[in-house]
């Protein structure tokens, strides 16, 4: 008990050390994840079930070993040894030993192994499919954390810049040349900044709190992210030659583990339908196999035991050959069953690939969009930041009001504000983009 108290606490511990490995970059994020992800840890097992189908599918080839022992009690009449009968007690023991071996099975065998193989294919893939919604995932829960942290910072410069002008104002209250009024108002300012930043800070942690269940840590303490430099969401605001839809969905129909597992499927219907075929053909196995007996009877001597099982040792072989003649149809409507499928997989695949480019459309114009909308927001904060100057001299010169001056910072944080969100959309469509093309989900 104390062992597994203290390996438990152990393992907290190193837990509690990982989440205060500062700071974890996107790569990291999403490795952990995949290692501790309860969703993943199942479709691990999926795979390992259809391991253990493939190997029972691949030794059914195998021949089967049965032994057999049976005690007999007779009462009443009954034929003795010298093949009369008489009412006696009689008691018999048998011993049995038998194996078969399939020969023939109309080709199930090899297509029920066949089948089991691409099912532990799709599986497969059907497992990095799910990792990749992990990923999704994550990078979408960090993008967020980066857009908070962005949001927080500028709620604080905002802090900054009425806290200057209330020190200010005070300044010129106690000299007489400004109003209590004026020194009020910008005091509610700052106020209201303070509870936007409050807001901000909240919902940074809360951004926190998200990805760090998704990793599966006990706690968001202590936990931080790598933040991609300026130059890096600079550099794809104004990259060219981005890649068409079509061409992004060609390179996704030979990457992508959704589409990989539904033709693997599809592959494995002809299989289902061979196998269902199969019950047209005759089935031809080997059997053979030893036995003996014992026998008593009352009233009468009998041999030995050691004796009359040497006396009653058999042997047999046999081939058995079993012709389907009718068997009410049910063959004839486990193939059609089997083609059904087949069809149904087949709309199953269309439907994939028909989802996954509507997917990498809307990727793309998003792309498109957060790229245009990040250079948009980068003319619009440079030209709100020079009003926003220019309003703050013509108010410390006394020639304009506190609400110009509010009026101009708010456009200019709200400019840097959106700028702040288009940068990190165009950060996290830009490596989706290239995700759907097969590559890392890295920034």
């Amino acid at each position: 008990m104390k062992k597994n108290i203290i390996l438990a606490c152990l393992v907290l511990v190193g837990q509690d050390m990982l989440a205060q490995k500062n700071p974890w970059s996107l790569r990291e994020c999403c490795d952990y994840a995949i290692e501790h992800n309860i969703s993943i840890k199942q479709q691990q097992n999926q795979c390992r079930q259809q391991e253990v189908q493939l190997s029972s599918a691949k030794n059914s080839r195998l021949p089967d070993l049965s032994a057999s022992l049976g005690q007999n009690f007779s009462f009443g009449r009954g034929l003795t040894a010298q093949n009369t009968y008489t009412n006696t007690n009689t008691s018999s023991t048998s011993l049995q030993l038998g194996a078969s071996v399939p020969l023939f099975t109309g080709f199930e065998i090899p297509n029920q192994i066949k089948l089991s193989q691409l099912n532990l294919e799709a599986a497969t893939a059907d497992l990095e499919k799910a990792k990749d919604d992990i990923r999704m995932q994550v990078a979408q829960a960090y993008v967020q954390i980066l857009y908070d942290m962005e949001m927080a910072d500028v709620a604080h410069r905002q802090i900054a810049i009425d806290s200057a002008q209330v020190a200010r104002l005070q300044a010129f209250v106690n000299n007489g040349k400004a109003s209590g009024a004026e020194l009020s108002q910008q005091k509610a300012t700052l106020a209201n900044s303070k509870l936007t930043a409050t807001q901000a800070d909240n919902n940074l942690k809360l951004a926190v709190l998200s990805l760090t269940q998704l990793l599966e840590l006990p706690s968001p303490e202590d936990f931080t992210i790598v933040r991609p430099s300026l130059e890096e969401l600079d550099r794809l605001a104004v990259q060219d030659g981005m890649v068409t839809p079509d061409q992004v969905y060609a390179e996704a129909l030979g990457v992508k583990p959704e589409i990989l597992s539904q033709q693997l499927k599809l592959k494995g219907t002809e299989h289902s339908i061979k196998i269902a075929q199969a019950g047209h053909y005759p089935t031809l196995s080997l059997s053979g196999g030893l036995g003996t007996n014992y026998y008593t009877t009352s009233g009468f001597k009998a041999d030995s035991f050691n004796k009359q099982l040497e006396n009653n040792f058999s042997q047999y072989i046999g081939l058995n050959l079993s012709v389907p003649i009718f068997n009410r149809f049910q063959t004839r409507n486990r193939i059609r069953s089997a083609r059904i499928d087949q069809a149904n997989q087949q709309l199953q695949l269309d439907n994939t690939k028909k989802t996954l480019y509507k997917e990498i459309q809307q990727v793309y114009y998003n792309a498109v969009n957060a790229q245009s909308k990040t250079r948009s927001s980068a003319e619009a904060v440079q030209s709100s930041k020079d009003a926003f100057e220019l309003m703050q001299a013509k108010y410390e010169n006394g020639k304009s009001n506190i609400t110009e001056f509010n009026e101009a910072k708010n456009n200019y944080l709200k400019s840097e504000s959106d700028l702040v969100q288009a940068r990190y959309e165009n950060l996290y469509q830009h490596a989706l983009l290239e995700f759907y093309r097969g590559r890392d989900l890295n920034f």
